[in-house]
């Protein structure tokens, strides 16, 4: 079972580097200033990052090994993604005065970037960490 120092620095690198990817592709894409967006993802992450917690260590639980599948991984970032969809719709919709409908389509997009961002992150994680235990790091 991972730390919960270990499970905080996943999070934090985690949505660190996501923010930084996605607030200039979602404020170019969607037409809304990048302040607004960046506003927005920075409450979603906030909502993201006590999710990942949970999540993270509600599926280490279930799957204790550092070397998952790609079915495992896969698993593990759909059930994050789409527990997240769940609490965040309705904020997306109300942060950028949309319907529910566009706000879904957008949380879809952002999923679809986050699935992503999660396979590799968490892949390149892993390794990492094993890497790092195998030298004796605590």
């Amino acid at each position: 079972m991972r730390s919960w120092k270990e499970r905080v620095t996943h999070m934090v690198l985690f949505e660190a580097i996501g923010l930084a990817l996605v607030t200039p592709l979602a404020s170019g894409l969607t037409g809304h200033g990048v302040g607004e967006i960046g506003a927005l993802a920075v409450g979603l992450a906030s909502v993201a990052m006590l999710w990942n917690l949970v999540w993270n260590r509600l599926f280490d639980a279930w799957v204790p090994t550092r070397r998952r599948r790609l079915g495992q991984r896969l698993a593990q970032a759909v059930g994050f993604e789409l527990g997240l969809l769940v609490m965040t719709l309705p904020a997306v919709a109300w942060w950028l005065g949309i319907g529910l409908v566009e706000a879904f389509w957008l949380d879809l997009g952002l999923m679809a970037f986050f699935l992503l961002h999660a396979l590799i992150f968490n892949t390149l994680f892993d390794i990492v960490m094993r890497h790092y235990l195998a030298r004796g790091g605590a």
